[in-house]
């Protein structure tokens, strides 16, 4: 009881704060390690450390979609928090992100240390609270002279709308005392799982997309610091030995030989430590540093030496479960192992001060040269769609690369992203122009090269993602830099009124990227009646291309005037370029009240969710309706369809997952179907289809080759590598279009697919395949031999009707962790034209 009014005190009366800094058993209503911790007593106890040691400084830097706080901690010297300001910008400095050169008297690294991204590995925030209690009490000189030449930074979790998902569910269902026994209820953690966010997204694959508000926010205030050490703390499975640093190949071979060298510095000092205490570790075989978007990785392509450390535990775990030893393992096991870790990797970065600031500095001053890759600089075309554009300027500046005006024309050589391959382009004056001389040049080179160099096939994660592939942007990566202006505008919105004082006839825009959808899902909510043009025409001089979109007076009559203003002030709010017109009358092609203008409606939507789905791939779902289009949708359980259920909607998504429908769902979903329901199947969804009566998908199987003697008695060792012939852990395929078909609208001549999956179906014999690979078909990353020969002539994505509905059948992901823009288009015409 004395604990837990301490902890109130502590959290609502900050003027009665504790006089003295309080260990977590002292301060929380449980001892610590007996039991799970909520966010909001993590959070109260950072407040009491900070309020009660003058090491420690606490800022709340933002929130969670659900509303609990972001905080971090800056920990140091009392002499160093006085000028801790100064520090932060001579950094900066060093890095040469603001001009300057920084004092010598305010050389300190900065190490940061963070927490709990994924939720349920809860002994990393519960052990962010004893580092933290370590770092700030005053008995302990070691850390008092690390803390005199170090700056920590450290936030004790990262996603606390996960962590609160997995630890007031366990609290729930945990008894009084622990039951080790895995197969016992604390043990079984439900769907979705408190590994994910709000809205389901691996937060841990986010660092550089940034599509999540915790990311964002986050990286605003890491872009600030630019630590010199970063360390991203999990967990993994019960009986697993703790691992750390170095790293496991493949190394991005833009990883310099410091930062290699002082992930071995760090897994020795962590190893001494281990050692002393008969604890169990490995390195370098998993958890590789080659994509970029991991709390390793994107820390090391900053400058940073990005580490990743794994204690036994997770959610299957709970507060002790028995391992496969007979021992068992405990929550206290989990926060003592990584708290040792933790200030391991202080120690490591004190002891290498020097040598830490003087790399840092180097790295950077190489970055300003120029000298990191192979490209000089990546040329992105005006002629691009604006939305596309600008959808890259916003990731670019989340990410603080630079980028300037093409300030004259010439030929260039180099690769070509829409061709494919090596070429010459010519620069219009204007182009967007990334160089690679600045700051951020390691991560520009990593984050558009067009296929990054594998040292080892065995990786962690996908292995392609240029971004011009991912926007469907027309860019080219020159070997030659290409002279620029600093900053760059998009053009500005134009009205062409053609001086004509009458009332538009219609209002039309031609249909280029995924900012035309989120403007059309706005006009269609504020009650605006779009068309869809199924093919190529010219109206008053001006060519459109099949899939714009036209408001006409006679289609929003009602409205009377209000059709205009109403038109008119969402345009300037979304910034949407417009074209009124005033006939329809075509001058080529077809009339604006012909047949080939499909009216569009407003489709009511069900996205399926619960255990059945896939929870990454519903949260994706979900994020893209919510935040991305921002238009309606209805969560739906994929075990509650029924007759009844989907009558109510047009559209349902099935996001991945292991779908299980009774014979009475599969024939509900059939006759709502043959009367007009349309179903969208993302990625492995797709194959509750294959081979069903009624439907025409089947899915293509590798040929099956008898396998000789000498193919049987291959040995046990290298049986991983033989595998992943099998194998595509995340690669890029140019995808044929039929560029005709409503599905293909706005993606240009062709799509670049990333493709996590060997999943491969057969071409509809029934339906319209409008994406599909070519017999000729290659990875842009890796994908292995065997499934890229069966992949080849596979479709991507296609349309089977059933009566007067049908299913869309997208067999790569394009929603996949939110980051591939173009697959976000690919989608809103799943969702609007497949009717068509």
């Amino acid at each position: 009881m004395y604990r837990f009014l301490l902890a109130l005190l502590a959290a609502g009366l900050p003027a009665l704060a504790m006089a003295q800094l309080l260990s977590p058993s002292e301060f929380l209503p449980h001892e610590h390690g007996e039991q799970f911790t909520p966010h909001h007593l993590v959070v109260a106890y950072a407040r009491h450390v900070a309020d009660n040691s003058p090491r420690v400084q606490l800022q709340e830097y933002g929130a969670t979609p659900e509303g609990r706080p972001l905080i971090l901690l800056t920990i140091s010297s009392e002499e160093n928090l006085a000028r801790i300001q100064d520090i932060r910008t001579a950094n900066l400095q060093r890095a040469g992100m603001l001009p300057g050169t920084p004092a010598p008297e305010l050389n300190q690294p900065v190490v940061w240390l963070s927490f709990g991204v994924h939720g349920n590995e809860a002994g990393g925030t519960e052990s962010s609270m004893s580092t933290l209690y370590e770092l700030a009490r005053e008995d302990r000189a070691d850390i008092k002279e690390w803390l005199s030449s170090t700056v920590v930074l450290l936030d004790p979790s990262l996603n606390p709308d996960g962590y609160d998902r997995y630890t007031q569910w366990y609290r729930r269902v945990a008894p009084k005392a622990n039951t080790p026994e895995p197969h016992t209820l604390e043990h079984q953690e439900p769907w979705p799982g408190g590994r994910v966010n709000h809205y389901l997204f691996d937060l841990n694959r986010d660092w550089a997309w940034q599509t999540q508000p915790e990311s964002r926010q986050r990286l605003a205030l890491y872009q600030q610091w630019l630590p010199h050490v970063h360390v991203d703390v999990h967990e993994q499975y019960p009986d697993n030995p703790y691992y750390f640093a170095p790293a496991a190949a493949p190394y991005h071979e833009h990883i310099t030989d410091w930062q290699a060298e002082f992930q071995m510095k760090a897994g020795q000092n962590h190893a001494s430590h281990f050692d002393k205490q008969g604890w169990l570790y490995f390195t370098r075989e998993v958890f590789d540093l080659l994509y970029p978007s991991y709390g390793d990785t994107y820390p090391t392509f900053n400058g940073s030496i990005g580490m990743t450390h794994e204690q036994a535990g997770h959610g299957i775990s709970g507060r002790g479960i028995l391992m496969e030893n007979g021992d068992t393992l405990t929550l206290q096991d989990r926060i003592d192992h990584h708290t040792v870790a933790a200030l391991s990797t202080v120690e490591v970065a004190y002891n290498n001060r020097e040598k830490l600031l003087s790399s840092f500095s180097a790295y950077f001053k190489k970055a300003a040269e120029g000298t990191v890759g192979q490209f000089q600089s990546f040329v992105i075309s005006k002629d691009n769609p604006q939305g596309k554009i600008k959808s890259l300027l916003d990731l670019l500046d989340r990410n603080q690369i630079r980028y300037g005006t093409a300030t004259q024309a010439r030929e260039i050589k180099g690769y070509d992203y829409r061709a494919g391959g090596n070429g010459s382009y010519q620069v219009k004056e204007g182009d967007l122009v990334i160089p690679s001389a600045q700051p951020m040049s390691t991560l520009v080179q990593v984050l558009f090269e067009p296929e990054p160099a594998l040292e080892d096939s065995l990786t962690y994660d996908i292995t392609a993602w240029a971004l011009p592939f991912a926007y469907g942007l027309k860019a080219v990566a020159s070997d030659s830099k290409v002279p620029q202006a600093e900053g760059f505008t998009l053009a500005p919105l134009v009205s062409n009124t053609n001086g004509n004082s009458q009332p538009a006839y219609a209002y039309l825009y031609p249909w280029q990227s995924f900012s035309d959808a989120r403007f059309l899902s706005a006009a269609m909510k504020a009650g605006l009646k779009p068309r869809l043009a199924t093919g190529r025409f010219e109206l008053e001089g001006q060519a459109y291309p099949a899939g714009s979109i036209a408001f006409t007076r006679a289609d929003n009559r009602k409205l009377g005037e209000a059709f205009d203003t109403r038109i008119l002030a969402l345009a300037e709010k979304h910034q949407q370029p417009i074209t009124p017109v005033y006939t329809g009358f075509s001058d080529a092609g077809f009339d604006l009240g012909s047949e080939s203008m499909s009216f569009i409606d407003m489709p009511k939507t069900a996205l399926l969710t619960g255990p059945s789905t896939n929870a990454n791939s519903f949260g994706e779902a979900w994020h893209y309706f919510e935040q991305s289009l921002d238009y309606p949708v209805f969560l739906i359980s994929a075990e509650d369809i029924s007759s009844e259920v989907l009558s109510h909607y047009d559209v349902v998504v099935m996001p991945e997952g292991r779908y299980a429908f009774s014979e009475s769902q599969q024939g509900a979903l059939g006759e709502w179907m043959r009367r007009g329901g349309r179903v969208i199947a993302i990625g492995r969804a797709v194959g509750a289809f294959a081979g069903q009566q009624g439907f025409s998908l089947a899915a293509k199987r590798p040929e099956q080759e008898e396998a000789a003697a000498g193919q049987r008695l291959l040995p046990y060792a290298g049986q991983a590598r033989r595998s992943i012939t099998n194998y595509v852990p995340g690669a890029i395929f140019k995808t044929q279009l039929d560029t005709t078909h409503p599905l293909a609208f706005g993606l240009g001549s062709h799509y670049y697919s990333l493709k996590t999956s060997s999943s491969a179906f057969e071409l509809l014999d029934r339906g319209w395949n409008a994406g599909y690979l070519s017999e000729e078909a290659t990875p842009i990353g890796f994908a292995g031999a065997k499934a890229v020969e069966n992949l080849k002539g596979s479709l991507v994505f296609g349309i089977e009707n059933q009566g007067r509905g049908g299913v869309v059948y997208l067999v790569d992901n394009p929603l996949f962790r939110g980051f591939w823009e173009e697959g976000k288009l690919l989608f809103a015409n799943a969702l609007f034209f497949s009717q068509n």
